[in-house]
């Protein structure tokens, strides 16, 4: 039996990497930074994965804890996904950003490579780290030139190229997996996503009448994090590391995303949303649009929902939330 590591392993990814690994037969072994709420560690987590899963404390600052988990349960694999990772908070704690997202897969490599560097390790790479580059077709990939526009970016991109120097250093197997964004209804309220389709399921509901937001032309390039969590698996299962884009190659603004959210619950979102200059970035990142072409023809991988069929989930999701309150 293959054991896996997941930092990060209650997060939206992880939750649903380690539902993945299960099912194709792994060990799986997750680090949880504690929270003063316990349950709050494992909210993402079914109650019927979380009983198979061997959870440990950790941090990906504390370098110690990471080579104490890594001896403990002697993985094959390790899914590096912990991160602070919400772009517009990165801007008001850059450091703490920083230090987690930059340094702390520093340390992981640093333990790896101290304890076992025939371990295989993925890397969550973003699609933040392309910044406002585009190449002439109108697309992001693996060749175009990184210009993070964020704290979050920027620690990503570090995070990005010494993985690629401890890959070629060390002879390490790391991959990066650069993805666009990836969302469900497991992706925190304090997403654009999910922060609108919630709010939008209240007002339908008659328990919200209003829903601020920042840039409504920021336009992403949205898939669901189910797809993206088999192409990090499938990374790992190739005879040599490399790295890759994830991403459906549509692109779509926030005001795209309120529209058909609004729609579908049949309201008219002009009556509803409101902007405020406070969820503006300090930079903007205007457009994201990848090309997964290389994952599709490497990997065989491709991903099963689309932007609508992933909003429409997310809606349902919310409608069955709080019709059983």
């Amino acid at each position: 039996m293959k054991k896996a590591l997941i930092t990060g392993i209650n997060g939206q990814d992880g939750s649903y990497l380690a539902e993945f690994l299960l099912d194709k037969g792994y060990e799986i072994w997750g680090i949880l930074k504690r929270n003063s709420v316990a349950e709050n560690q494992t909210a993402r987590i079914p109650d019927n994965t979380f009983k198979k899963l061997n959870l440990v404390y950790g941090d990906i600052t504390d370098m110690a804890s990471l080579i104490s988990v890594i001896q403990k349960c002697k993985p094959q694999e390790i899914y590096n996904l912990a991160a602070q990772s919400h772009v517009r908070i990165s801007f008001d704690q850059p450091i703490y950003t920083s230090q987690v997202t930059g340094i702390g897969t520093l340390n992981l490599l640093e333990a790896i490579r101290l304890t076992d560097p025939k371990i295989k390790m993925y890397q969550a790479s973003s699609s933040e780290m392309f910044g406002n580059n585009i190449d002439d077709d109108g697309y992001q990939r693996e060749t175009t030139p990184m210009n993070p526009v964020s704290p979050y970016g920027c620690a990503k991109a570090f995070s990005y190229n010494i993985c690629r120097n401890y890959r070629n250093a060390y002879n390490m197997f790391i991959s990066n997996g650069i993805l666009f964004n990836h969302e469900s209804p497991r992706r925190g309220t304090n997403f654009v996503t999910n922060k609108v389709v919630k709010e939008a399921v209240k007002i339908k509901l008659g328990l919200s009448n209003k829903l601020k937001l920042g840039n409504l032309e920021a336009s992403r390039d949205w898939g669901h994090a189910k797809d993206y969590v088999k192409a990090m698996w499938l990374m790992l299962q190739q005879d040599s590391p490399d790295d890759f884009v994830c991403s459906t190659g549509v692109s779509h603004t926030v005001k795209n995303l309120v529209e058909y959210v609004f729609n579908a619950l049949e309201l008219n979102w002009e009556d509803y949303i409101g902007v405020d200059k406070k969820y503006y970035r300090s930079e903007e990142l205007k457009f994201l649009k990848g090309d997964c072409s290389k994952a599709k023809k490497v990997l065989g991988w491709n991903h099963e929902y689309t932007f609508e069929t992933m909003l429409d989930e997310m809606i349902e999701h919310w409608l069955e939330y709080y019709e059983k309150k």
